[in-house]
């Protein structure tokens, strides 16, 4: 195997599964994160061993991939048989997380194939700023499933960094903000357009957020995740908070950065939004310009950024791990499961 693509196998070894060490790997209070499965045997040829592989996710999950996820919050599974979306389609399903609907999210998708979605499609030169999964609203994924179908041209990572110790630096820096964030929490406010435009990091217009076109069952799906909507004559502007900025990870003991307050005043720019305006105190008052610079530097500092390889999935715990996405030369296309 190239050196780029996998260092040395490391640790211990299924039927089926290796461990193994990537050269952008960190170790993270003594962690390797993210952990890193390869097949035990090497790779299979092109196009064979999908079924084996189905398998061995059906009998080892539980034994084998869950307990790295917990311990260290991403597993990135590189080499095996997967190839195409229905491909990665049959693997998520495999694993059993029930499905989650994708209401309430931000970002433009469209359904591929089962329960598999195109990444956020906002264009190429548009970097996505650190954020968990729909943590503007109370019903968020517990899991996310990344696959490259196609790997970029240059850049295209989806770098992640572990929530916690984001938190842990943050509240060492800026005690009074985090003590703040934690009494009041924050309101995001983003105005929506009918349809979805695909040219902004958060196009998704109103009629895909509540998947329907009419006024009173949008209000209906809205008012179930907690949030208000304001009508205007072309889209509509979404109240969503006071919702926690900083959530408790009952799994591991210990709390989390779990919010989009970097992505939301950095990110949600477009013909209907500042992103100034987009997210606030929960008390209303705005934002520190310079405490969310600082916060944005330290995501940066702290995170891994793995290039992605055709056939790579990448699972999440979206209670453990923040992630992003950078700019890109084309092609790329990365696809996307969100589950409970």
């Amino acid at each position: 195997m190239e050196e780029n693509q996998i260092l040395q196998m490391a640790g211990s070894t299924s039927s089926f599964f290796q461990d193994a060490r990537l050269p952008q790997q960190r170790d993270v209070e003594g962690v390797a994160f993210p952990a890193v499965l390869v097949p035990s045997g090497g790779p299979p040829g092109p196009g064979g061993g999908i079924d084996d592989f189905l398998a061995a996710v059906r009998s080892e999950r539980a034994s084998r991939v869950e307990p790295l996820l917990r311990e260290a919050g991403a597993v990135l599974l590189r080499g095996f048989p997967v190839r195409t979306a229905a491909d990665f389609d049959r693997a998520v399903e495999a694993f059993g997380y029930e499905e989650l609907p994708y209401v309430g999210g931000a970002a433009p998708r469209t359904n591929v194939v089962g329960r598999v979605f195109t990444a956020n499609e906002s264009p190429p030169d548009q970097k996505i700023p650190f954020h968990h999964e729909m943590a503007q609203v109370p019903t968020f994924p517990a899991k996310l499933f990344f696959f490259c179908e196609v790997e970029p041209k240059s850049g295209g990572e989806t770098p992640i960094v572990l929530s916690h110790y984001v938190y842990k630096r943050m509240n060492e820096k800026f005690p009074e903000f985090v003590e703040k964030l934690e009494k009041h929490g924050l309101i995001y406010t983003p105005v929506l357009g009918e349809g979805d435009d695909p040219s902004s990091p958060i196009g998704r217009g109103w009629h895909s957020t509540f998947l329907s076109k009419d006024k009173s069952v949008a209000e209906e799906r809205a008012a179930e995740l907690g949030m208000t909507l304001e009508w205007t004559d072309d889209g509509v502007k979404t109240v969503m908070g006071p919702i926690p900025a900083v959530k408790w990870d009952e799994v591991r003991k210990r709390k989390i950065w779990f919010n989009s307050m970097v992505a939301a005043y950095t990110g949600w720019k477009d013909a209907r939004n500042d992103p100034v305006k987009a997210v606030t105190f929960g008390d209303g008052s705005p934002l520190p310009a310079d405490v969310i610079d600082e916060c944005g530097k330290i995501l940066e500092e702290e995170c891994v950024a793995v290039p992605w390889q055709q056939g790579d999935i990448l699972l999440i715990d979206n209670w453990a791990v923040l992630h992003s996405r950078r700019s890109f030369e084309p092609p790329r296309r990365v696809l996307a499961s969100l589950c409970k």
